[in-house]
Parts: C-alpha cells; structure tokens; sequence
C-alpha cells in the first residue's frame, strides 16, 4: 500500500515517487514528530476557552537515544 509520495531527486524537486506507509510510519517512529494545534472557542467575537495542544509521537528508542545523547 502506498500512501504519501516524496521527491526522489534532489535535482528534480517535482519528480516523486511512491513512499510504502510501512516506511512512513518507520522514519516517523525513528527520528519522532511534533504535533500541535491551538483551539479556540468564541461567542460574538468574544473568545471564551483557548487550548494549546502537543503531542510527541516516537518510538521508545528514539527518546532513549536522544536522552543518552543530551
């Protein structure tokens, strides 16, 4: 199954290939990702309750080498 599609040559920046989401998910688990988004609730242009989220996805080896490192 393949799912996002990314550049397969740095001379080329349109040219892209197929990416596998098993290797997606891979790198994604391997180096980790931050995620975050902010949520803000209003009424007539009065804002009532804002919401910062983050989330950090990586696998458990992934943070243990960078806590090894740092």
């Amino acid at each position: 199954m393949t799912t996002a599609l990314a550049p397969n040559s740095a001379d080329d920046p349109l040219a892209y290939r197929p990416v596998a989401l098993v290797d997606l998910l891979d790198r994604v688990l391997a180096t980790g990702v931050v995620i975050s988004g902010d949520i803000t609730l209003s009424i007539a242009d009065v804002d009532l309750v804002r919401i910062s989220l983050r989330a950090l996805v990586a696998s458990v080896g992934a943070l243990a080498q960078t806590e090894d490192a740092g």
